[in-house]
């Protein structure tokens, strides 16, 4: 099988890439902007004609497109998620190489959930801001393109890689900081929000088992479990060995910062307002994961704590 890989050096495409290559019935092309991709194309400024050109070429029998941007104005996430989409859905039209899509979506599609819910893929979406309208803007381009095709809806990836400018990279960063520096006392904010974390080696056993399934529309991708910040932060202090006091800051309302961690301020410094997740999503958020079990064999086999210890090592690497 020839898949194309869309986004391979991104957070969830490196382990989709690393799935892929340890299947040995799939020829893997890597597309992207760095240097180290097989082909070099830029979605959000190239032609459809371009990529049908290419897609003609390679011939694959599917395209799974994991590109985008987490991060920015809602110019460049409307670039770089929808715009970028678009052109993969008209260049898929135009080929004649009929390959299936598997694209990456995310939770943040949905929005805001009532507390104590899961979310099914047939909730209606009310994002709450840019990323999330970006990223439903690109299904709804997928679902009605007429193609062979699927959105993973992804809910909070977490594990190896994870970016340090997300809330657990922050988190992990706030308590390297704070063992480094000796400090017996972190305080953090924004603990309060509940969110359903899936490690990203999970996301890569699905993304791989829709590649080889007929399941089409939107199928949700998470834990099913919802997890408070607070309770994330405790497991990564017993993971890490911190033996220093974990104090939650007010968050008071006002307009969201991304602040998350902060080492013991001064009596004359007031620390930023804390909010980990501008995600629109508010307080709330879990996934209703039956779809994936009954359409694609799939189901979390990394709990949380194995994926913040991943995230560890790697923040501790920095000491």
């Amino acid at each position: 099988m020839r898949v194309l890989l869309i986004g391979a050096n991104g957070f969830i495409g490196r382990f989709v890439a690393d799935r892929l290559l340890a299947d040995p019935a799939v020829q893997l092309t890597a597309l992207g902007r760095g240097d180290d991709a097989d082909v070099r194309f830029d979605l959000a400024t190239g032609s459809p004609g371009a990529l049908t050109r290419f897609l003609d070429a390679v011939h694959p029998g599917v395209v799974i497109n994991c590109a985008g941007a987490t991060r920015g104005g809602a110019r460049e996430l409307t670039r770089h998620n929808t715009v970028a989409v678009a052109t993969v859905c008209e260049a898929l039209r135009r080929s004649g190489c009929g390959a299936r899509l598997v694209q990456i979506g995310c939770g943040s599609e949905y929005g805001p959930s009532q507390p104590g819910s899961s979310t099914p893929e047939d909730a209606v979406p009310r994002p709450g801001g840019p990323y999330g309208v970006s990223k439903l803007a690109a299904t709804e381009l997928v679902l009605g393109s007429g193609l062979d095709a699927v959105v993973l809806r992804v809910f909070s990836p977490a594990g190896p890689g994870t970016p340090a400018g997300s809330p657990l990279g922050r988190l992990a960063e706030a308590m390297r900081r704070a063992m480094q520096s000796g400090d017996g006392e972190l305080k953090l904010g924004g603990l309060g929000v509940q969110r359903d974390f899936v490690d990203v080696r999970d996301v890569a056993r699905a993304v791989h088992a829709a590649s080889l399934s007929a399941a089409q529309g939107v199928i949700n991708i998470g834990s099913g479990r919802a997890v408070r910040l607070r309770d994330a932060a405790a497991v990564l202090a017993r993971v890490a060995g911190y033996g220093g006091a974990l104090h939650e800051l007010d968050t008071p309302p006002g307009p969201l910062r991304t602040a998350l961690g902060h080492p013991r301020a001064d009596a004359d410094h007031t620390p930023p307002v804390a909010y980990p997740y501008p995600d629109g999503c508010g307080s709330w958020q879990q996934a209703d994961v039956r779809t994936a079990r009954d359409r694609l064999g799939w189901r979390p086999r990394i709990n949380l704590e194995e994926s913040l210890a991943d995230i560890w090592m790697e923040a501790a690497c920095r000491i």
